[in-house]
């Protein structure tokens, strides 16, 4: 059971109406993280999904960013987060195995994700720190400067999701990871 709480979504008035208004509209319902951030912090539920409609005319495909997603959620241990982005890593076209290799830290077998892979869990577990070496690694990979903005903003939107997951022990409404 999540620790803050949420009142009725029927019941949400003004900002955190529009909001899960917005939500339902674009995913047909809204997220049990999303209810709670949007309960309690509505400016940071639109903060959240402006940066997701940023990433999303941005240059890192789909794939790329539920990748990263996945992977900052595995390394910081958020069930909810795994849940949430192995479902929308395989509705943004990732296959199963590929989702399983990513959680289990496994080669995927595409070089270009590899090396996105290994640059964001290092990112994950050094808090941001990396060396020249890792930096010639991703750029030789064929990732511009415009991504690594990318990365760093799907970076920052995903630990605020992770901490607040852990923060409420969001109850999970996404599909157990298999």
């Amino acid at each position: 059971m999540s620790r803050l709480s949420v009142p009725s979504l029927e019941t949400a008035t003004g900002a955190t109406a529009e909001v899960y208004g917005q939500i339902k509209k674009a995913v047909g319902s809204v997220p049990n993280t999303f209810a709670a951030i949007g309960a309690h912090g509505p400016d940071a539920l639109k903060s959240i999904l402006l940066a997701d409609s940023v990433l999303a005319a941005g240059s890192l495909s789909k794939r790329d960013q539920e990748t990263i997603k996945l992977i900052i959620s595995e390394v910081a241990g958020c069930d909810y987060c795994v849940a949430a982005h192995s479902l929308l890593g395989k509705l943004a076209g990732l296959k199963p195995e590929e989702l399983k290799n990513i959680r289990e830290r496994r080669a995927t077998g595409d070089e270009k994700r590899d090396a996105l892979i290994r640059f964001v869990r290092k990112l994950a577990q050094t808090s941001g720190t990396v060396s020249n070496e890792e930096f010639a690694a991703i750029k030789a990979a064929g990732h511009t400067d415009k991504q690594l903005v990318e990365i760093s903003l799907a970076f920052a939107t995903t630990v605020f999701t992770n901490v607040f997951n852990r923060i409420n022990d969001t109850e999970i409404d996404f599909p157990a990871v298999a």
